[in-house]
C-alpha cells in the first residue's frame, strides 16, 4: 500500500479532528504500572482512547511513577509526566501537545486541515511526532504536506502488501516507471551481478538519488551496463525499514547533484522498546526458490544512552529457468524459426552453411545435456548436434546469503547536546548462472569471425562449441559469484546554540567492496586444445591454417579437459563515499505577521572514488569474447545550502532553497548552483493547492570520466560501402547493413554536468475525514545529458567524409576537424585483405554531453477509511499517467517519443497500484493489487513493425496480486501468511519475442506464486 506524506505525516500532526472527538472529559479505569515513560504513554493511549503527540527523541529514557484509578485522559496524563519536565498542552484543534514545561519553543501548530489520516495506524495508538527530516527539506517541522509531492511506504504498508523485498517494493511505486535490472539479466551478469536498481521516471538509475537515513551510500562497484554509477538496493534489509519517502523531480537545490528525478531515502527503525524476532519461511507453489530470512530487533536504554540493534538474516535457493515451463527448451519459442535447438556442436563453411556431422555423430552425443542432443537441423543451413532444453540452464532468480545489521545509538551529553552515530555492515554471497562457456575460434587480436582454413579437410571452416553440464562436472561449477561486503558508518553531535538555533555535525563514510568472479574460457588454450598448433597463413583466404581433425570438436571433454581451458576471471571492485557535513536550524529566524520564519544552512565536504580492479588478464584478448576496461578515480566536492520556510499568510506558505555545489577531478572542476521554490495555498481547511519549481543537475559519472579502454560487440550499417556498391538500394537492403563491429570505449575527463529544470503542480483535497484525494502535474526537462557517442552517426558521417559530400549532395569537407575525427574512430580491413575487404572491423567510442530529454505526467492517490460493523475498511490508491518521454540524441535529430510504436524503448505510459484492508480485532487482511500498462512488443523495441500492416505493436496491460492475512495472538505475539502473485499469473505472451526467455525480463519472470509464512514475537516493551 503506497500512501502520500499525508498518509504518514497526517497522524503526526494533523489529527486534529480525530483527537479532539477521542479526548472527553470521561473518566476511564486507569492502570498504568511505573517505568517507561514512551511505553506508559502507548498504554494510556490504549486505555484511554486518546492520541498525544510528542518528540520521542525528547522522552526516551525518562520514567514515571505509573497511575491508577477512574481518571480522564487529561488526568491521567498529567500525573504520568509529574517529574519529568514535560507538560501537555492543547493546541487549537483540541490536539494534545507534550512539550518541554519550561520551553522556549511554542507548541507546534495546529493542523490547517481538518481530516484525520484516512489510512493510518491504530487509532488507539500514541503518535509519537518526531522533529522528522521530511525527504524534501533539511526543516525540521511538523506538516501535513508540502509544496512537493511525497510518497511514504511504511513498513506496516509493506508487510501488509506481502512484498518480500526492496526491489520488490520499490517496483510497485508508479512513480519507478524505468525497467529495472531483472535477475535474469544478461547485462546484469555481465557488469553487476546480483545488484538491482530503481529507476524514477524513467530517466535512467544513475539520475535518482538514493539515500539510507538520509545519507549517501556508495555507488555499487561496478558501472551499470558498463557505462554509469548507481546504486544497488538489493541489499538493503527490508525487515529493518521503518519507512520509504519517495520525492520525485528535481531536489538538487536541498540534497546536491544526482537528485535530477528524484529521491529516494530509506529510513530504517531507530527505536526499539523491547527484543522483537521475526522469522519467514518461503517458497514457489510451483516448486523452487525457497526462501528463509530471519529478523531480530532489540533495544537498551540506560539514564541518557539510548541503543538500537537489528540484524536480518537471508538464505535464498535459486530459481533455475528449467523449472518453469514457459521458458525450459527452445520449443516455448513462439515461432518455428526460432524453435531450433541450440548448437552444442557446430561445423560451418566460408558460406556459414553447416558442415553435416551425421545421425550417428549426434546419437553417440545423445547422453550429453541430461539425454536431450539430438541431431537437428536448421532450415536454409543445414544439420547440427544440438539440445532443446540446454537453453533452460540459467537462473531466474538468484542463490542469496547473507546477513545485515544495523546499530544506533544516541547519548544525551546535557540539555543542549548529545551525540549520536549509526553504523551499517552487510555481508552477502550472490550466485547466479547466466550460460553454459562457449567457443570457437578467437584471433590474438581479438577477431571472432572463427574462420580458418583447415588442411586436415582443404577447405574454410568454423567450429563452435558449447559445453554440457557433463563436461564442466555440473552446473553449480559455472554459477558467477558475488561476494558482497557493505559498511556504512555516521557520527556526530547535535544541539542548541542559545535560544533560537539548532545545530548538527556529522561524518558519514559508506563503501562497497565485492569480489566477483565469471567462469570463462581461455581463448588461447582452447584453440590448442581442438585446432592444435597453428601452421602459417593460407595466402588465398589470408587465414590462419590449422590441421584439425572434426573428430576432435565432436568428442567430448573429459572434466580434465575442460578444467584445461577454463578458469574464473576474478574481480575486487570497491566504491567509497564520505561526508561532512554542518546543518544550521532556526525554526523561528524572524515573525512574520502570519508566523516565524524557519531556515535551514548547511555546509558539506565530501569525496567520493571507485576502483574496478579488474583481472589483469581480462582487460587483455585472454579470454574468450571478454575484453574488460579498467577504470579508478575520485573526486572532491564541496557545497554550501540554505532553505527558508516563509508563511506569507495564514493559508499561505512559501519555501525557497538554494545550492552551490562543486566538484573537482583530475584538474578539472564543475560546478552549479541550484534553486527551488514552492508554494502551498491552504483556501480552505479541506484543501490545499500547491506548486514547485526546481533546478538541478548531476556531476559526471565517475565510470563516464575514468573508464579505460576496453571493447565489446556490436554492428553497424556501413553508409560509405552502401553509397558507393549500392548506391540505388535503400539501407536495410544494402548489402552491407547490421555489419559487425568492435565497439571500442573510453572515459572522457572533459565531461560537464548534466542539468535540468522540474515542476509540479496539483492538489490535496479532505472532503471528510475519512477520505483523501491528490493529483500532481509533474513536468522535468533534462539537458547537456551523458551518452556515448552514437556508432550510427559515427558512420555516416565518415561516409560522407570520404565520399566529399552528404546523402542531400552538399559538399562535406574531409580535412574538417569533424570529418578527421569521424575518420580516426573507424577501423576497416585492408583493401588486399581476403577476409572483408574495405569493410568495417572496429569503431572507437566516448561518452560526451550530448542528448537532452523530458517527460511529463500525472500522479493520482486517493485513500478511505469505512468503519462498519464487522471491522474497519481502508481503500488506496495510486496511479501514475505519462503524458510524453520524449529523447533526442543529437541537437538536429529528431525527437524520439519513447512511448510510441518502434521507438527502440520500453517503458509503460502508465502504472497503478491499490489495496483494501480491514481489521477487526485480532485479524487483519489486505489485497494488493498492480496494473502495469501496455508495453511494446519486442518488434515495436527492435523498430521493424509496419502497423499499416495491421502488425500488432503492444503487449497488453498486465495485473498482479498480493494477499495477506494476519492474526494476533496477543500483544506480542502474531502470525501472517502473505502470498504473492494471487493468481499465478505467468509473463504475458509476445508472438514477437523469438529471443529466450520469450519474454521482457525487464518486468516480468516466471517465479509464479510465492507464499511467506512469518511469525513474530516481541519480548517485554510496548504491543507489536
Amino acid at each position: 500500500m503506497t500512501r502520500s506524506l499525508r498518509g504518514a505525516l497526517l497522524i503526526l500532526a494533523c489529527s486534529a479532528s480525530a483527537i479532539a472527538a477521542a479526548q472527553t472529559p470521561a473518566s476511564r479505569p486507569i492502570d498504568i504500572p511505573a517505568g517507561d515513560l514512551v511505553t506508559a504513554l502507548d498504554t494510556l493511549a490504549r486505555q484511554s482512547g486518546a492520541q498525544f503527540i510528542y518528540q520521542a527523541d525528547q522522552l526516551r529514557g525518562l520514567r514515571t511513577a505509573g497511575v491508577r484509578g477512574a481518571l480522564s485522559a487529561d488526568e491521567a496524563l498529567r500525573r504520568l509526566l509529574a517529574g519529568s519536565g514535560f507538560t501537555m498542552q492543547h493546541d487549537e484543534s483540541g490536539a494534545v501537545v507534550i512539550v518541554k514545561a519550561a520551553s522556549r519553543a511554542t507548541p507546534p501548530p495546529a493542523a490547517t486541515s481538518t481530516g484525520s489520516a484516512p489510512a493510518g495506524p491504530n487509532p488507539e495508538q500514541a503518535t509519537r511526532l518526531e522533529e522528522v527530516q521530511v525527504t524534501g527539506s533539511r526543516i525540521p517541522r511538523v506538516q501535513v504536506e508540502g509544496p512537493a509531492p511525497v510518497t511514504v511506504v511504511t513498513a506496516q504498508e509493506i508487510k501488509a502488501s506481502g512484498f518480500a523485498s526492496v526491489p520488490d517494493v520499490m517496483r510497485a511505486i508508479t512513480q519507478n516507471s524505468g525497467e529495472t535490472q531483472s535477475q535474469q539479466s544478461s547485462s546484469g551478469a555481465d557488469f553487476s551481478p546480483g545488484a538491482e536498481e530503481v529507476d524514477l521516471r524513467g530517466l535512467g538509475p544513475n539520475h535518482t538519488l538514493v539515500l539510507v537515513n538520509g545519507r549517501r551510500i556508495a555507488d555499487f562497484p561496478l558501472p551499470f551496463k558498463g557505462r554509469s554509477n548507481f546504486t544497488d538496493i538489493s541489499n538493503i534489509p527490508i525487515g529493518m525499514i521503518d519507512r520509504i519517502e519517495v520525492l520525485t523531480g528535481s531536489a538538487s537545490a536541498v540534497y546536491g547533484s544526482d537528485a535530477i528525478s528524484g529521491v529516494v531515502n530509506f529510513i530504517l527503525k531507530d527505536h526499539a522498546d523491547g527484543t522483537t524476532i521475526d522469522l519467514r519461511y518461503g517458497d514457489t507453489t510451483r516448486g523452487g526458490g525457497a526462501s528463509s530470512k530471519l529478523n531480530f530487533s532489540a533495544g537498551f536504554s540506560q539514564g541518557d544512552f539510548n541503543l538500537v540493534f537489528g540484524a536480518e538474516l537471508i538464505a535464498q535457493q535459486p530459481l533455475w529457468a528449467y523449472d518453469r515451463k514457459i521458458q525450459d527448451s527452445t520449443a516455448d519459442a513462439p515461432t518455428a524459426r526460432s524453435r531450433v535447438p541450440r548448437r552444442t556442436f557446430l561445423n560451418g563453411d566460408w558460406n556459414d552453411d553447416y558442415i553435416d556431422p551425421g545421425q550417428a555423430t549426434c546419437d553417440a552425443l545423445g547422453y550429453l545435456n541430461g539425454g536431450t542432443t539430438v541431431y537437428a537441423n536448421r532450415p536454409r543451413y543445414g544439420n547440427f548436434c544440438g539440445s532443446a532444453e540446454s537453453i533452460g540452464y540459467g537462473t531466474i532468480l538468484s542463490q542469496r546469503r547473507g546477513i545485515n545489521t544495523y546499530t544506533s545509538a544516541n547519548l544525551k551529553i546535557n540539555d543542549n547536546l548529545s551525540w549520536f552515530g549509526d553504523m551499517q555492515l552487510g555481508y552477502s554471497k550472490v550466485k547466479l548462472f547466466r550460460d553454459v562457456e562457449q567457443w570457437n575460434y578467437q584471433a590474438p587480436d581479438g577477431n571472432e569471425d572463427g574462420y580458418f582454413y583447415n588442411a586436415h579437410s582443404d577447405g574454410i571452416e568454423n567450429w563452435y562449441r558449447q559445453f554440457t553440464p557433463e563436461e564442466m562436472g555440473g552446473l553449480g561449477r559455472g554459477m558467477i559469484e558475488n561476494t558482497q561486503k557493505t559498511f556504512s558508518l555516521t557520527t556526530g553531535v547535535k544541539g542548541s546554540l542559545g535560544q533560537a538555533w539548532d545545530y548538527e555535525a556529522s561524518l558519514s563514510h559508506s563503501q562497497y567492496k565485492a569480489t566477483i568472479s565469471w567462469p570463462q574460457t581461455i581463448a588461447a588454450k582452447a584453440n590448442d586444445l581442438y585446432l592444435g598448433p597453428q601452421l602459417g597463413v593460407d595466402p588465398d583466404s589470408e587465414l590462419p591454417i590449422f590441421d584439425a581433425d572434426p573428430a576432435r570438436l565432436y568428442t567430448p571433454l573429459t572434466r580434465a579437459e575442460y578444467d584445461s581451458i577454463t578458469a574464473r576471471t576474478n574481480y575486487h571492485p570497491e566504491s567509497r563515499s564520505d561526508t561532512l557535513a554542518l546543518t544550521l536550524t532556526n525554526t523561528a529566524l524572524f515573525t512574520l505577521p502570519a508566523g516565524p520564519a524557519g531556515f535551514a544552512g548547511v555546509v558539506e565536504f565530501g569525496n567520493q572514488a571507485y576502483d574496478l580492479n579488474p583481472d589483469p588478464l581480462a582487460t587483455q584478448y585472454y579470454y574468450y569474447s571478454w575484453k574488460d576496461s579498467d577504470g579508478h578515480g575520485s573526486r572532491n566536492r564541496w557545497a554550501t545550502a540554505g532553505e527558508l520556510r516563509l508563511p506569507l499568510l495564514e493559508s499561505l506558505n512559501l519555501s525557497l532553497a538554494g545550492r552551490y555545489d562543486q566538484y573537482r577531478f583530475s584538474g578539472h572542476k564543475t560546478g552549479k548552483l541550484t534553486y527551488s521554490a514552492g508554494l502551498e495555498w491552504r483556501p480552505i481547511d479541506t484543501l490545499l493547492l500547491r506548486g514547485s519549481y526546481g533546478t538541478a543537475f548531476r556531476a559526471p559519472d565517475l565510470h563516464y570520466i575514468y573508464a579505460g579502454i576496453g571493447n565489446d560487440e556490436t554492428s553497424g550499417n556501413d553508409y560509405y560501402r552502401c553509397r558507393t556498391e549500392e548506391p540505388d538500394e535503400d539501407i536495410t537492403d544494402c548489402s552491407y547493413s547490421d555489419e559487425g563491429l568492435i565497439r571500442t570505449r573510453q572515459g572522457n575527463r572533459d565531461l560537464n554536468s548534466e542539468t535540468s529544470t522540474s515542476w509540479t503542480g496539483g492538489f490535496v483535497w479532505s472532503p471528510t475525514p475519512n477520505l483523501d484525494l491528490s493529483v500532481d502535474y509533474f513536468n522535468i526537462r533534462m539537458t547537456n545529458q551523458v551518452q556515448d557517442l552514437s556508432t550510427d552517426r559515427i558512420l555516416q558521417l565518415e561516409a560522407s567524409c570520404r565520399i566529399g559530400q552528404d546523402v542531400g549532395g552538399n559538399p562535406v569537407d574531409a580535412n574538417s576537424p569533424s570529418c578527421l575525427d569521424a575518420i580516426s574512430r573507424v577501423k576497416r580491413y585492408p583493401l588486399t585483405s581476403a577476409v572483408n575487404p574495405g569493410g568495417l572491423y572496429g569503431i572507437f567510442v566516448n561518452p560526451i554531453n550530448v542528448a537532452n530529454e523530458r517527460t511529463s505526467g500525472i500522479d493520482a492517490s486517493a485513500h478511505y477509511k469505512l468503519e462498519t460493523a464487522i471491522g474497519t475498511f481502508r481503500l488506496a490508491g495510486n496511479y501514475t499517467w505519462t503524458r510524453n518521454h520524449l529523447f533526442q540524441q543529437y541537437p538536429g535529430d529528431p525527437t524520439l517519443d519513447e512511448l510510441a510504436v518502434n521507438s527502440g524503448f520500453d517503458i509503460p505510459r502508465e502504472k497503478t497500484s491499490a489495496s483494501i484492508s480491514w481489521e477487526r480485532k485480532a485479524w487483519s487482511a489486505t489485497l494488493f493489487g498492480m496494473r502495469l500498462g501496455r508495453l511494446p512488443n519486442s518488434d515495436s523495441y527492435d523498430q521493424i513493425v509496419d502497423t499499416s500492416a495491421g502488425e500488432p505493436a503492444w503487449v497488453h496491460a498486465t495485473y498482479r496480486y498480493n494477499a495477506t492475512v494476519q492474526y494476533k495472538f496477543n500483544e506480542h505475539a502474531q502470525l501472517s501468511l502473505a502470498v504473492d502473485n494471487l493468481f499465478d499469473k505467468m509473463p504475458p505472451r509476445d508472438p514477437t519475442y523469438t529471443a529466450y526467455p520469450y519474454y521482457d525480463i525487464s518486468w516480468f519472470d516466471a517465479a509464479g506464486r510465492s507464499y511467506y509464512l512469518q511469525f513474530t514475537y516481541k519480548f517485554g516493551g510496548s504491543a507489536l
